[in-house]
């Protein structure tokens, strides 16, 4: 890994679980860890029932954007997280990769997404401490 390990966040659309996942490691790490988010196929925006799960714990995303994944991103990143986009995530050789089962929160109302973005937050805290 390089000097400033690089995490790169990917989900189908970049709206809910990848942009969560991005938002809290922003959060806990602070400049420690250069971080990242993608999607196969991202959304127009980010969930805002997303939005509203972090913001309840303290947490602004609302000036992220979903991004498209590129072969770029993933390039430059030690750790490639993926969560539910199969086979259209990039495979690169030499670079760890986590897969994250995580229910998809979009179309879900924030009694369904508040255990999805607790359950991410537990998980960036263990890969936070691997790194």
């Amino acid at each position: 890994m390089t000097a400033v390990p690089s995490v790169l966040f990917v989900c189908v659309h970049n709206a809910g679980r990848s942009q969560m996942a991005a938002g809290w490691l922003r959060h806990l790490a602070g400049d420690r860890v250069e971080v990242r988010s993608a999607g196969s196929a991202p959304a127009d925006r980010i969930n805002p029932v997303a939005v509203q799960a972090m913001a309840e714990a303290g947490i602004d995303i609302t000036a992220e954007q979903p991004k498209r994944l590129d072969h770029a991103a993933a390039e430059v990143s030690d750790v490639i997280v993926t969560m539910g986009c199969g086979d259209t995530c990039p495979y690169l050789p030499g670079k760890r990769y986590l897969d994250w089962t995580l229910e998809d929160p979009a179309g879900q109302g924030i009694e369904a997404v508040r255990p999805i973005r607790d359950a991410i937050r537990t998980r960036v805290e263990q890969l936070l401490a691997e790194l």
